[in-house]
Protein backbone atom coordinates (compact mmCIF):
# COMPACT_ATOMS: atom_id res chain seq x y z
CA UNK A 1 0.00 0.00 0.00
CA UNK A 2 1.10 3.48 -0.96
CA UNK A 3 -0.91 6.11 1.26
CA UNK A 4 1.01 9.49 0.35
CA UNK A 5 -0.30 12.34 -1.38
CA UNK A 6 1.58 14.95 -3.92
CA UNK A 7 -1.89 16.70 -3.44
CA UNK A 8 -3.42 19.35 -1.06
CA UNK A 9 -6.83 18.66 -1.76
CA UNK A 10 -7.26 15.14 -2.85
CA UNK A 11 -5.68 11.49 -1.99
CA UNK A 12 -4.08 9.44 -3.77
CA UNK A 13 -3.07 5.69 -2.41
CA UNK A 14 -2.45 2.94 -4.29
CA UNK A 15 -3.18 -0.71 -3.17
CA UNK A 16 -2.69 -3.99 -4.09
CA UNK A 17 0.47 -3.17 -5.52
CA UNK A 18 -0.95 -0.19 -7.34
CA UNK A 19 -3.65 -2.69 -9.49
CA UNK A 20 -6.65 -0.09 -7.32
CA UNK A 21 -6.04 3.07 -6.68
CA UNK A 22 -8.33 4.57 -4.30
CA UNK A 23 -8.74 8.50 -4.65
CA UNK A 24 -10.50 10.63 -2.11
CA UNK A 25 -11.52 13.88 -2.25
CA UNK A 26 -10.11 15.55 1.01
CA UNK A 27 -11.74 18.45 2.38
CA UNK A 28 -13.72 17.34 5.35
CA UNK A 29 -14.39 21.03 6.78
CA UNK A 30 -16.11 22.06 3.89
CA UNK A 31 -18.14 18.46 3.13
CA UNK A 32 -16.07 18.00 0.21
CA UNK A 33 -17.51 21.05 -1.94
CA UNK A 34 -15.57 21.49 -5.01
CA UNK A 35 -12.97 24.40 -5.09
CA UNK A 36 -11.21 25.14 -8.04
CA UNK A 37 -8.35 23.68 -6.02
CA UNK A 38 -9.71 20.71 -5.53
CA UNK A 39 -11.24 20.24 -8.91
CA UNK A 40 -7.39 20.83 -11.05
CA UNK A 41 -6.17 18.32 -8.15
CA UNK A 42 -9.12 15.40 -8.97
CA UNK A 43 -8.18 16.03 -12.66
CA UNK A 44 -4.43 15.07 -12.03
CA UNK A 45 -4.88 12.24 -10.10
CA UNK A 46 -7.09 10.75 -12.39
CA UNK A 47 -4.70 11.48 -15.57
CA UNK A 48 -2.25 9.74 -13.24
CA UNK A 49 -4.00 6.78 -12.80
CA UNK A 50 -4.90 6.90 -16.66
CA UNK A 51 -1.28 7.33 -17.54
CA UNK A 52 0.24 4.15 -15.32
CA UNK A 53 -0.83 1.11 -17.41
CA UNK A 54 -0.89 -0.98 -14.12
CA UNK A 55 -3.98 0.13 -12.47
CA UNK A 56 -7.10 -1.42 -12.99
CA UNK A 57 -9.52 0.07 -11.00
CA UNK A 58 -9.98 3.50 -9.75
CA UNK A 59 -12.03 4.15 -6.68
CA UNK A 60 -13.71 7.56 -6.10
CA UNK A 61 -14.81 8.62 -2.53
CA UNK A 62 -14.74 11.43 0.06
CA UNK A 63 -12.94 11.89 3.32
CA UNK A 64 -15.19 13.01 5.91
CA UNK A 65 -19.01 12.98 6.67
CA UNK A 66 -20.10 13.56 2.93
CA UNK A 67 -18.93 12.08 -0.52
CA UNK A 68 -19.23 15.74 -1.77
CA UNK A 69 -21.88 19.09 -0.85
CA UNK A 70 -21.53 20.13 -4.75
CA UNK A 71 -19.75 23.26 -6.51
CA UNK A 72 -17.94 25.69 -3.87
CA UNK A 73 -19.72 28.64 -3.82
CA UNK A 74 -19.48 30.43 -0.32
CA UNK A 75 -15.90 29.45 1.80
CA UNK A 76 -13.02 31.85 1.97
CA UNK A 77 -10.72 29.31 0.41
CA UNK A 78 -12.77 29.36 -3.04
CA UNK A 79 -13.64 33.06 -3.10
CA UNK A 80 -10.02 33.57 -2.76
CA UNK A 81 -9.19 30.96 -5.60
CA UNK A 82 -10.71 33.84 -8.31
CA UNK A 83 -8.87 36.76 -7.10
CA UNK A 84 -6.86 38.54 -7.59
CA UNK A 85 -4.36 38.05 -4.94
CA UNK A 86 -1.96 36.08 -4.10
CA UNK A 87 -3.97 32.89 -3.64
CA UNK A 88 -5.78 33.37 -6.77
CA UNK A 89 -6.01 30.11 -8.39
CA UNK A 90 -3.69 29.67 -12.13
CA UNK A 91 -6.40 28.43 -14.15
CA UNK A 92 -8.84 31.79 -13.36
CA UNK A 93 -6.47 33.30 -15.86
CA UNK A 94 -6.67 30.38 -18.82
CA UNK A 95 -9.29 29.00 -20.89
CA UNK A 96 -11.18 32.31 -21.08
CA UNK A 97 -10.16 33.79 -17.84
CA UNK A 98 -9.21 36.80 -19.53
CA UNK A 99 -12.23 36.92 -20.98
CA UNK A 100 -14.89 39.00 -19.96
CA UNK A 101 -19.18 38.37 -19.18
CA UNK A 102 -20.94 35.02 -20.31
CA UNK A 103 -18.27 34.30 -22.40
CA UNK A 104 -15.65 33.93 -19.52
CA UNK A 105 -18.15 31.97 -17.33
CA UNK A 106 -19.15 29.82 -20.45
CA UNK A 107 -15.53 28.61 -21.06
CA UNK A 108 -14.65 28.11 -17.55
CA UNK A 109 -17.43 26.31 -16.67
CA UNK A 110 -17.11 24.35 -20.08
CA UNK A 111 -13.02 23.46 -18.74
CA UNK A 112 -13.87 23.00 -15.10
CA UNK A 113 -17.08 21.64 -14.76
CA UNK A 114 -18.52 20.18 -17.52
CA UNK A 115 -15.80 18.48 -20.11
CA UNK A 116 -13.33 17.50 -17.15
CA UNK A 117 -16.52 15.53 -16.07
CA UNK A 118 -16.95 13.85 -19.54
CA UNK A 119 -13.25 13.31 -19.63
CA UNK A 120 -13.32 11.38 -16.42
CA UNK A 121 -16.52 9.10 -17.80
CA UNK A 122 -14.66 8.10 -20.50
CA UNK A 123 -11.33 7.60 -18.52
CA UNK A 124 -9.77 4.14 -19.97
CA UNK A 125 -9.88 2.48 -16.82
CA UNK A 126 -13.03 1.29 -14.57
CA UNK A 127 -14.17 3.62 -12.07
CA UNK A 128 -16.08 3.14 -8.93
CA UNK A 129 -17.64 6.27 -6.69
CA UNK A 130 -17.80 4.79 -2.96
CA UNK A 131 -20.46 7.57 -1.95
CA UNK A 132 -21.75 8.29 1.56
CA UNK A 133 -23.75 11.54 3.27
CA UNK A 134 -26.30 13.65 1.51
CA UNK A 135 -25.16 13.64 -2.36
CA UNK A 136 -26.03 17.17 -3.70
CA UNK A 137 -25.95 18.84 -6.80
CA UNK A 138 -22.20 19.03 -8.77
CA UNK A 139 -21.69 15.83 -6.33
CA UNK A 140 -23.85 13.50 -8.27
CA UNK A 141 -21.95 15.01 -11.47
CA UNK A 142 -18.72 13.40 -10.00
CA UNK A 143 -20.28 10.15 -9.13
CA UNK A 144 -21.91 10.04 -12.84
CA UNK A 145 -19.01 9.89 -14.43
CA UNK A 146 -18.17 6.67 -12.45
CA UNK A 147 -18.79 3.43 -14.41
CA UNK A 148 -20.50 2.10 -11.22
CA UNK A 149 -21.60 4.06 -7.67
CA UNK A 150 -21.79 1.97 -4.74
CA UNK A 151 -23.13 3.69 -1.26
CA UNK A 152 -23.77 3.30 2.57
CA UNK A 153 -27.48 2.74 3.61
CA UNK A 154 -28.22 6.12 4.50
CA UNK A 155 -27.37 8.16 1.48
CA UNK A 156 -29.78 10.52 -0.07
CA UNK A 157 -29.68 12.43 -3.44
CA UNK A 158 -30.72 15.61 -4.16
CA UNK A 159 -30.12 18.67 -7.24
CA UNK A 160 -31.35 21.60 -5.21
CA UNK A 161 -30.26 23.80 -7.40
CA UNK A 162 -33.66 24.74 -8.98
CA UNK A 163 -35.12 25.33 -6.16
CA UNK A 164 -32.33 27.40 -4.57
CA UNK A 165 -30.33 28.99 -7.46
CA UNK A 166 -33.19 29.11 -10.03
CA UNK A 167 -30.94 27.02 -12.40
CA UNK A 168 -31.43 24.14 -14.68
CA UNK A 169 -29.52 21.55 -12.99
CA UNK A 170 -25.90 21.05 -13.07
CA UNK A 171 -23.12 21.58 -15.79
CA UNK A 172 -22.73 17.90 -16.62
CA UNK A 173 -26.92 16.95 -17.10
CA UNK A 174 -26.98 13.27 -16.58
CA UNK A 175 -30.31 13.43 -14.98
CA UNK A 176 -32.53 12.21 -17.33
CA UNK A 177 -30.54 9.66 -18.01
CA UNK A 178 -29.80 8.58 -14.44
CA UNK A 179 -32.79 8.94 -12.83
CA UNK A 180 -35.16 8.40 -15.66
CA UNK A 181 -36.81 11.52 -17.47
CA UNK A 182 -40.16 12.32 -15.41
CA UNK A 183 -38.34 11.44 -12.41
CA UNK A 184 -35.80 13.90 -13.25
CA UNK A 185 -38.50 16.69 -13.83
CA UNK A 186 -39.87 16.03 -10.30
CA UNK A 187 -36.68 16.06 -8.45
CA UNK A 188 -35.45 19.05 -10.01
CA UNK A 189 -38.55 21.02 -9.81
CA UNK A 190 -38.70 19.87 -5.97
CA UNK A 191 -35.83 20.09 -4.82
CA UNK A 192 -36.45 16.86 -3.14
CA UNK A 193 -34.47 14.13 -2.17
CA UNK A 194 -34.28 9.73 -3.08
CA UNK A 195 -32.46 7.31 -0.70
CA UNK A 196 -30.48 5.03 -1.60
CA UNK A 197 -32.55 2.21 -2.22
CA UNK A 198 -35.08 4.11 -4.56
CA UNK A 199 -31.90 4.99 -6.32
CA UNK A 200 -30.38 0.92 -6.50
CA UNK A 201 -34.30 0.59 -7.51
CA UNK A 202 -33.67 3.29 -10.58
CA UNK A 203 -30.40 1.49 -11.66
CA UNK A 204 -28.47 4.46 -10.55
CA UNK A 205 -27.01 2.75 -7.49
CA UNK A 206 -25.62 -0.61 -7.78
CA UNK A 207 -23.94 -1.75 -4.48
CA UNK A 208 -25.83 -0.81 -1.36
CA UNK A 209 -23.25 -1.45 1.85
CA UNK A 210 -23.57 -0.82 5.74
CA UNK A 211 -21.70 2.52 6.91
CA UNK A 212 -18.97 0.19 8.36
CA UNK A 213 -18.42 -1.46 5.59
CA UNK A 214 -18.65 0.83 3.05
CA UNK A 215 -14.59 1.00 2.26
CA UNK A 216 -13.90 -2.66 2.42
CA UNK A 217 -16.95 -4.03 0.54
CA UNK A 218 -16.05 -1.21 -2.49
CA UNK A 219 -12.69 -2.44 -2.58
CA UNK A 220 -13.72 -6.31 -2.56
CA UNK A 221 -15.98 -5.27 -5.72
CA UNK A 222 -12.80 -3.37 -7.06
CA UNK A 223 -10.68 -6.48 -6.75
CA UNK A 224 -13.37 -9.25 -8.59
CA UNK A 225 -13.63 -6.23 -11.02
CA UNK A 226 -9.68 -6.09 -11.63
CA UNK A 227 -8.95 -9.66 -11.83
CA UNK A 228 -11.17 -8.98 -15.34
CA UNK A 229 -8.56 -9.21 -18.53
CA UNK A 230 -8.14 -5.43 -18.94
CA UNK A 231 -9.05 -5.52 -22.52
CA UNK A 232 -12.46 -7.03 -21.77
CA UNK A 233 -12.95 -4.52 -19.37
CA UNK A 234 -12.14 -1.66 -21.66
CA UNK A 235 -14.56 -2.81 -24.05
CA UNK A 236 -17.45 -3.67 -21.81
CA UNK A 237 -16.94 0.21 -20.64
CA UNK A 238 -16.72 1.19 -24.56
CA UNK A 239 -19.76 -0.57 -25.81
CA UNK A 240 -21.79 0.46 -23.02
CA UNK A 241 -20.67 3.97 -23.25
CA UNK A 242 -20.80 3.93 -27.19
CA UNK A 243 -24.16 2.54 -26.71
CA UNK A 244 -25.89 5.55 -24.85
CA UNK A 245 -23.59 8.00 -26.60
CA UNK A 246 -25.92 6.46 -30.10
CA UNK A 247 -28.86 7.33 -28.24
CA UNK A 248 -28.35 10.77 -27.53
CA UNK A 249 -26.07 10.83 -24.31
CA UNK A 250 -23.36 12.78 -26.17
CA UNK A 251 -25.34 15.21 -27.55
CA UNK A 252 -27.39 15.66 -24.75
CA UNK A 253 -24.67 16.60 -22.87
CA UNK A 254 -23.67 19.33 -24.92
CA UNK A 255 -26.82 20.65 -25.54
CA UNK A 256 -27.70 20.87 -21.70
CA UNK A 257 -24.59 22.82 -21.39
CA UNK A 258 -25.44 25.49 -23.33
CA UNK A 259 -29.27 25.65 -21.90
CA UNK A 260 -27.01 25.80 -18.43
CA UNK A 261 -25.08 28.87 -19.79
CA UNK A 262 -28.64 30.76 -21.13
CA UNK A 263 -29.97 30.38 -17.69
CA UNK A 264 -26.72 32.07 -16.21
CA UNK A 265 -26.86 34.77 -18.61
CA UNK A 266 -30.63 34.94 -17.85
CA UNK A 267 -29.97 35.85 -13.68
CA UNK A 268 -26.78 37.96 -14.83
CA UNK A 269 -29.09 40.27 -16.77
CA UNK A 270 -31.98 40.06 -14.16
CA UNK A 271 -29.25 41.07 -11.39
CA UNK A 272 -27.92 43.44 -13.88
CA UNK A 273 -24.58 41.69 -13.36
CA UNK A 274 -24.57 41.21 -9.74
CA UNK A 275 -25.59 37.37 -9.09
CA UNK A 276 -25.38 34.51 -11.90
CA UNK A 277 -28.46 32.55 -10.26
CA UNK A 278 -31.43 33.60 -8.52
CA UNK A 279 -31.42 35.49 -5.35
CA UNK A 280 -34.13 35.46 -2.70
CA UNK A 281 -36.18 38.49 -4.41
CA UNK A 282 -36.77 36.02 -7.44
CA UNK A 283 -38.65 33.58 -5.07
CA UNK A 284 -36.01 31.22 -4.10
CA UNK A 285 -34.52 30.81 -0.71
CA UNK A 286 -30.72 31.61 0.46
CA UNK A 287 -28.83 29.14 -0.31
CA UNK A 288 -26.97 29.52 3.22
CA UNK A 289 -30.35 29.61 5.14
CA UNK A 290 -32.75 27.17 2.89
CA UNK A 291 -35.02 24.65 5.09
CA UNK A 292 -34.09 20.84 4.84
CA UNK A 293 -33.95 18.98 1.90
CA UNK A 294 -37.47 16.48 1.82
CA UNK A 295 -37.80 13.36 0.57
CA UNK A 296 -40.15 12.68 -2.51
CA UNK A 297 -42.73 10.36 -1.38
CA UNK A 298 -45.09 8.80 -3.67
CA UNK A 299 -48.56 9.79 -2.10
CA UNK A 300 -47.97 13.32 -0.71
CA UNK A 301 -47.11 16.27 -2.34
CA UNK A 302 -44.84 17.23 -0.08
CA UNK A 303 -43.42 16.07 2.28
CA UNK A 304 -43.25 16.95 6.35
CA UNK A 305 -39.77 18.80 7.52
CA UNK A 306 -37.48 15.86 8.54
Amino acid sequence: MNGSSDYRFVTYEELDGGTIVRILLNRPKTRNAQSRGLLVELDDAFMRAERDDNVRVVILGGAGPMFSSGHDIGSAESRAEYGPGPDQHPTTKINGGSRTGIEKMMLQEWHYFFENTRRWRNLRKITIAQVHGTVYAAGLMLMWACDLIVADEDVKFADVVGTRLGMCGVEYFGHPWEFGPRKAKELLLTGDSIDVHEAHRLGMVSKVFAPDRLADDTLALARRIAQLPTMAALLIKESVNQTVDNMGFYNSLNACFTLHELNHAHWSNETKGQSIVATPEHGVPDWRTAPPVKPALKDVAEAPAP
